[in-house]
């Protein structure tokens, strides 16, 4: 690498302008961000996404599913570029940082190069997956995952939002859905910078997350049936309580995790009563469980023992329980020689560092399935994300550029 491109910084203070100029859209009250796939907001986003791309000498294309790939040339066309990036699209109740972070750096480092007037071996291409976040349209990180094979085009156009709205129909609406294919632009890599969206760099005083695996999930639909009875008349003992099954089956999943940890964990996150009242027993529940680990094993371990206790909860209870697996993603272990490379950019540019595991799924996930990717996190306050309070310094976050940067210089190759 040369000196110039050996020693060479992002701009800070652009990088911190670009993420709140880009946080007026979709702005909420206490400061954080509503941006939902595909909606208003999001059109406004990537407009000046696009404009700030093609401002920066890239060529940008649109694939069926509204991804957008910014190419920058390299001196070697005929190898794929590698891909830098995350989404814009935020939960509804975002922050300013959560997937903006990643993609607005990417930018940055391509500004930043622009700038040294340094030409890459390899092109570079910039990368803002549609539907990271799932809050819209489910599955999340959808385009990605169709990006690798996992869905086809068609599957994702068809899935709706709860107001019946289709993918299809709402790129229709903002103009994103592009002519492209999905998987026109091959990549020879991937590298993604995130907020941790955890409290342990924070708590441990370190700025960059060298991350080398992601949690796999475990996700479930469960429906419990009971029996509707009046709550003041029917005896304790003869009562079929679907929600006293639930809270046993709640704590059961806490035990479960627990007994793993700190490798594993599980939530309950949706229980919904059908036709509740406050004098009736509440007879019919439906809710859904996630569970975590970036191990196989223990992943297999929370199936079986969350399958045994609902079988013995409900036998004793009486009632009828159905969990039904309905995604299961195996753990994510990143590839050694990108994460390598991104432990060596820390580690040059002075940075304290440890390796991390992402507790969160991310595109990088899904793309690592069949291309070389890795992940670099930089803290948040508190560890809080998915949440208007979300919050990330300016100094951590050009620190993360900076990784970004040298980590893709050193993947791309300097021209000489």
């Amino acid at each position: 690498m040369t000196p110039v491109a050996s020693n060479l910084q992002i701009d800070s203070a652009r990088l911190w302008g670009t993420i709140h100029e880009t946080a007026k859209f979709g702005a909420t009250p206490k400061g954080g961000v509503r941006r939902l796939t595909l909606g208003p907001e999001d059109k406004q986003v990537r407009d000046w996404f696009r404009m700030a791309c093609e401002a920066a000498g890239l060529e940008v294309h649109v694939d069926a599913l509204g991804s957008m790939f910014a190419l920058r040339a390299g001196r070697d066309m005929s190898k794929p570029p590698i891909g830098l990036g995350s989404h814009l699209d935020t939960q509804p109740t975002g922050g300013k940082y959560d997937g903006v972070l990643g993609t607005l750096a990417a930018l940055e480092v391509v500004r930043t190069l622009n700038d040294a007037g340094i030409e890459t071996e390899l092109p570079i291409c910039i990368v803002n997956w549609t539907n990271e976040e799932g809050s819209r349209f489910a599955p999340a990180m959808m385009a990605s995952a169709a990006y690798v094979g996992d869905f086809t085009t068609d599957d994702i156009l068809a899935r709706k939002d709860a107001d019946g709205v289709s993918v299809a129909e709402a790129l229709d609406s903002i103009g994103y859905r592009g002519e492209n294919p999905v998987g026109f632009q091959k990549l020879s890599g991937f590298v993604e910078l995130h907020i941790e969206q955890g409290p342990i760099l924070e708590a441990e005083g370190k700025t960059i997350g060298v991350v080398d695996s992601g949690q796999g999930v475990l996700w479930y639909d469960g429906k419990i049936t009971g029996f509707e009875s009046h709550a003041g008349t029917t005896p304790m003992p003869l009562r079929r309580d679907a929600l006293a099954t639930l809270s046993e089956i709640v704590l059961a999943m806490e035990a479960t995790a627990s007994k793993h940890g700190p490798k594993a964990v599980g939530t309950v996150g949706e229980a919904v009563i059908a036709n509740p009242s406050r004098n009736v027993i509440p007879g019919e529940i439906a809710f859904t469980v996630d569970c975590r680990s970036a191990d196989a094993a223990i992943m297999d371990a929370l199936d079986a023992g969350l399958r045994a206790a609902v079988k013995e909860i409900s036998a004793r209870r009486k009632v009828e329980v159905v969990l039904d697996l309905v995604w299961r993603k195996p753990p994510t272990h990143f590839d050694p020689k990108l994460v390598s490379a991104v432990e060596d950019a820390a580690s040059k540019l002075g940075f304290s560092h440890r390796r991390i595991t992402s507790g969160a799924g991310h595109d990088a996930c899904n793309l690592n399935t069949k291309i070389p990717a890795t992940m670099v996190f930089v803290p948040c306050k508190d560890g809080v994300s998915h949440n208007e309070l979300e919050d990330a310094t300016q100094a951590d976050c050009s620190a993360g550029a900076n990784v970004l940067m040298h980590t893709v210089l050193a993947l791309a190759g300097v021209a000489s």
